[in-house]
């Protein structure tokens, strides 16, 4: 039987190293790997806990590196192309937009125009963000204009723009995924869960912008995976796939759950920071199409995956409280 063969680029962030495991879970996939940094240690890739023979990982840069990974993508032939590569930390996208912009649009560009001249890509999928649509309030569909507040917000919502018209000029096999916020064992430090438990076992104040009032729909990164793949194999080119849970929780509460799981109390453990600029009230949207088209549902509860976190940070504590545990951005 021949295997689904499968690039992910963007393979060492959180998303794609767990999209990548997913699709080691299954006999019936190759997969390549590319991404600008060397792999990181098995503490942030839980693929590496696979034996490898079906993955190769490639360390290439797409600003520096495009004809060698075009030629990489020729040479392996793919049938799927997964996008998780991006510039994505928002707060520090307003020092250099510039930078957002390089990556996350004319990179992007210089990729998929070639991507679309390519007989053997059946799908393209791209991993967008429901920032492109702002602050997100009652029902939010996948049609919803954009109203980017961000510079990161504004580079994905070009790019997203840029892809359409591929689709619209030339039938770009392209499927577009926006998922909210995810979370999960073996996320990037600085993000508000792992970075709040790290806090509170090292005794230092969480720091909540604004009082931690903005409205977020935390999703388990495997439920996000598990509909990216559904969407890889099964969703209509052209269409736009939200991955979500059905509600909404402020950032307090979430922080408020974690001291909860640690045994600390909320009102010793945060403190209150000034808001960040452009940041949006609510990220709450409707996913009723990837539930009913692809059949997909987040399985992994709130309170379960925080726990998975809680004690992924506690069984691995003695590396982790040597790392950095805040934001350092790679131009």
């Amino acid at each position: 039987m021949s295997r689904r063969k499968v690039a992910v680029i963007g393979s060492n962030s959180f998303s794609g190293s767990d999209f990548i495991d997913l699709l080691l879970e299954d006999e019936g996939s190759e997969v390549i790997g590319i991404s600008r940094s060397a792999e990181k240690s098995p503490l942030f890739l839980p693929y590496k806990r696979h034996i490898r023979p079906k993955f190769k990982f490639h360390q290439l840069d797409l600003n520096l590196h495009m004809p060698e990974i075009i030629a990489l993508l020729d040479a392996f032939e793919p049938e799927y192309v997964v996008n998780f590569a991006a510039q994505s930390e928002v707060a520090s996208s307003w020092e250099r937009p510039e930078q957002w912009f390089q990556t996350n649009v004319v990179a992007l560009a210089r990729l998929t125009n070639a991507l679309r001249t390519r007989s053997y890509l059946r799908r393209y999928v791209h991993i967008s963000s429901p920032e492109v649509y702002g602050t997100c309030s009652g029902r939010v569909t996948e049609s919803a204009g954009l109203n980017p507040s961000t510079p990161y917000a504004a580079s994905k919502a070009a790019a997203d723009l840029f892809l359409f018209t591929l689709v619209k000029h030339f039938g770009f096999p392209l499927v577009m995924i926006r998922s909210t916020n995810v979370y999960g064992a073996h996320q990037q430090l600085h993000k508000i869960i792992p970075r709040s438990v790290v806090y509170l076992k090292l005794r230092k104040p969480i720091e909540l912008h604004g009082g931690g009032v903005a409205v977020k729909s935390y999703i388990h990164i495997r439920d996000v995976s598990r509909g990216e793949f559904a969407a890889m194999e099964r969703g209509e080119a052209g269409a736009i796939y939200h991955l979500s849970p059905s509600d909404g929780c402020a950032v307090r509460d979430i922080v408020r759950m974690v001291c909860d799981l640690v045994g600390r109390h909320f009102e010793e453990a945060a403190v209150t920071a000034g808001e960040r600029p452009g940041q949006d009230a609510a990220y709450v949207i409707d996913s009723t199409l990837a539930r009913t088209t692809l059949g997909w549902a987040p399985r992994v509860a709130l309170a379960e995956g925080l726990r998975e976190v809680v004690d992924w940070i506690e069984s691995d504590w003695s590396a982790i409280r040597t790392l950095p545990h805040d934001y350092v951005h790679k131009p």
